[in-house]
């Protein structure tokens, strides 16, 4: 009896998904839709006076915010700034704000993580503090340090210090008992054990606390530099002061834009350490 032969490039294309049925094709394809219904909707919305009166079309804002992304580090003065220049502003107080606030918190997670009695020592602290509004800090911060940008960094650290050190902590006290239970029959001493047992075992809950404290300090920034001066909070203020609406959107974007690239970043880091552990 003859053996059948197939011809592989033919079973190829038979199991080759079409392009239509692949699920990131299928959702670009539906955010492009949704995307453009709503363009649509605020354009026509504008024209026909569905909204307030003053509200942009699309088509305006669109203008606007080409001009601006064209156009980012024009300098008139000290108080008419590129967007770019102030995004830059941002983003440094962002940077050491954040940066201060998670060389605290992970090390004091680590801590109180490992310690019982530190844990329920520190943890009223805590919960006294977490649930207090950055923007409560400002008026304090500006008598203490009587300089609107050192206040500006110390809103920051204060508002994205809680998530890092709560989930460092928790992934820290939640390390599974039999990798501690190996690491002290081999004879691994105290300092070993945290260096090379519980931190990458706590590592995905350390980053997950990293994300979430850095979309806490974007957030935060923007409000916080309204009362600040220079920034993109500031620029906000001030475009609403000169009664801008289209740039108010444009900086509006720009923060949104700017914050989905913050959290994509650390998305792929939080990925890669949670890969990391389970390969």
């Amino acid at each position: 009896m003859a053996a059948s032969h197939s011809t592989p490039g033919l079973i190829g294309a038979e199991r080759q998904t079409p392009l239509w049925q692949n699920e990131n094709v299928r959702a670009f394809a539906l955010f492009m839709l949704s995307l453009g219904i709503f363009l649509l909707f605020w354009e026509f919305g504008a024209k026909s006076g569905w909204f307030v009166k003053g509200v942009p079309t699309a088509t305006e804002t669109i203008k606007e915010f080409w001009w601006w992304v064209t156009n980012p580090f024009y300098r008139n003065g000290p108080n008419d700034l590129g967007i770019g220049w102030n995004l830059l502003i941002s983003l440094r107080r962002v940077a050491i704000g954040y940066i201060a606030a998670s060389l605290v918190a992970v090390p004091l997670g680590i801590a109180i993580g490992i310690s019982p009695v530190a844990f329920k020592a520190f943890n009223p602290y805590v919960q006294l503090l977490k649930p207090i509004s950055p923007l409560a800090w400002l008026p304090l911060g500006l008598y203490l340090l009587r300089d609107s940008e050192k206040t500006g960094i110390f809103i920051i650290f204060i508002s994205s210090i809680w998530p890092t050190l709560i989930n460092t902590t928790f992934g820290v006290a939640n390390v599974n008992q039999d990798y501690l239970d190996v690491s002290k029959t081999l004879g691994a001493s105290r300092l070993r054990t945290i260096w090379k047992v519980i931190i990458p075992a706590a590592l995905p809950n350390i980053v997950s606390g990293l994300r979430i404290s850095m979309g806490i300090a974007w957030l935060v920034i923007v409000a916080a530099e309204m009362l600040l001066g220079t920034g993109l909070g500031y620029f906000i203020w001030n475009e609403w002061n000169n009664l801008s609406i289209p740039n108010i959107l444009v900086a509006i974007f720009i923060i949104g834009l700017v914050g989905l690239l913050l959290d994509s970043l650390f998305a792929a880091l939080e990925k890669f350490v949670a890969f990391g552990r389970n390969s």
